[in-house]
């Protein structure tokens, strides 16, 4: 009965016949690169496309729409057919709230007791801790998705109905909701959501769609039980501050640089037109992917600010990617108390612990390197290119954004490999260097300190 047991668990084979168990990121890694062999395939049989895909788009369309990023080498509006779009929008809805909260939520729908094993891998997609609340955590993620899903396409309709049709107008606002509220960034439309820069349903709704997808769940669950400000848990305060204060800022930041530019700002009559469109063009780097101006026309300086906000993402647990908001944080106040010579970080009244730095540290520096490492092969795959719209274009796929300035397309097949592994690594990679953090065991040994100048 226990050898049964032991053969029900994840494993594989070792090289001396035992048995290595494979973590949870190792699990995740393993079902996102699953998910995007089956969608690649759906997406290459006849009936999927317009015209035939070859096996490369196929594939790098599948790992855009399970890593909810949004880059694409096709046009989805023209080159997919419904049940291609459909494909897309089932692997963007999987891959947003993660493979796992759907089997987790299987289980429970049986009325079967989710193993522990099993609750390791929810708690690691979510980003929860405590294993008690995994199944409260993920009957409301299931909820609130469907329903705000369903507010957003309702919103989004009254828009779109009435210029392109009952069926047509629901799809297109069905398709939209999904893909903002998982941050996809994917568009029917060739052009994203360009023509819609004036429009303030629209630009309200998408934004206020991957704002709210990209707070995280466990911060939603905070705001679910306990309502009020005082009650609220540290995490759920730095995100909320944190992602107010960058919204505004950045806005800020890109009036002043855009405001006369005529391929953005400047081209816009009103002054409430170049507040709605640099509001969105400040929200969506932090991973949602849609643009209503031309990313291409943004002055060097913009374009800049934008691959920081790319870089930073959202909030942790959530269908966001990057270092995670909550990380940028730690970094700023980590350098804070080390200008006022104190000993620990410190925010709301309560210190950071040193595991907690050390964890945003190594993140963040994992990030820059990966970002770093795929740059340096697409400077020798497309040496062709611009330095800073490959650059633009790997930050983009590391945060699993999705916005371009138009080379995606014209990449080598080296290039869109070496892209395709970044948003995949860029999905699953913090996430894997905070599990193997939190699960690293302290040594027995400890070693006399030793002295390094920094600076």
């Amino acid at each position: 009965m226990r050898r049964w047991q032991r053969l029900k668990r994840p494993f594989r084979r070792a090289p001396h016949g035992g048995v290595i168990r494979l973590s949870p990121p190792e699990i995740l890694l393993l079902g996102f690169a699953l998910l995007c062999a089956i969608g690649a395939l759906l997406l290459w049989l006849p009936g999927s496309a317009t015209r035939p895909l070859a096996w490369h788009e196929a594939l790098f369309t599948a790992t855009s729409a399970v890593t909810v990023t949004g880059l694409s080498v096709i046009d989805v509006g023209k080159d997919l057919t419904f049940i291609g779009q459909l494909v897309v929008l089932v692997l963007i809805q999987v891959g947003g709230l993660g493979f796992m909260t759907f089997a987790a939520l299987t289980v429970l729908l049986l009325g079967t007791r989710l193993p522990l094993s099993q609750q390791n891998l929810v708690r690691e997609a979510l980003g929860e801790i405590a294993f008690s609340d995994i199944r409260d955590l993920v009957k409301l993620v299931v909820a609130f998705a469907f329903i705000t899903e369903t507010v957003g396409t309702l919103l989004l309709a009254c828009h779109w109905v009435p210029e392109q049709g009952l069926e047509m107008g629901l799809w297109h606002s069905l398709f939209h909701a999904v893909s903002a509220f998982n941050n996809a960034g994917f568009s029917t439309f060739s052009d994203s959501l360009i023509k819609e820069v004036g429009d303030p349903l629209v630009n309200a709704t998408v934004t206020l769609m991957f704002i709210v997808g990209g707070l995280g769940f466990v911060v939603v669950s905070d705001l679910y039980r306990h309502r009020r400000w005082s009650r609220l848990a540290m995490q759920t305060k730095v995100v909320l501050l944190a992602t107010f204060w960058l919204n505004v800022i950045a806005t800020a930041i890109l009036l002043g640089l855009e405001w006369s530019n005529p391929g953005t700002l400047g081209g816009l009559g009103s002054v409430f037109a170049k507040l709605q469109a640099a509001w969105f063009q400040a929200v969506t780097p932090r991973t949602a992917g849609f643009n209503t101006l031309e990313t291409g026309s943004l002055t060097d300086a913009s374009t800049l600010l934008v691959m920081v906000l790319m870089f930073i993402g959202a909030g942790s647990s959530s269908t966001a990617s990057g270092i995670k908001i909550t990380t940028f944080v730690v970094l700023l106040l980590t350098a804070r108390a080390f200008y006022r010579n104190t000993e620990h970080p410190t925010v709301f009244g309560r210190s950071i612990p040193q595991e907690t730095v050390i964890k945003a540290i190594t993140v963040a520096l994992a990030g820059v390197l990966l970002v770093v490492m795929a740059l340096f092969g697409l400077t020798i795959t497309d040496s062709k290119q611009s330095f800073l719209d490959l650059a633009f274009e790997t930050v983009s796929a590391f945060g699993t954004v999705g916005l371009s300035r138009g080379i995606t397309s014209d990449l080598s097949l080296p290039g869109q490999f070496l892209l395709g592994l970044t948003m995949l690594l860029g999905r699953v990679g913090p996430l894997s260097v905070g599990y193997f953090l939190a699960t690293r065991q302290a040594r027995g040994v400890r070693y006399a300190k030793g002295d390094i100048q920094i600076g």
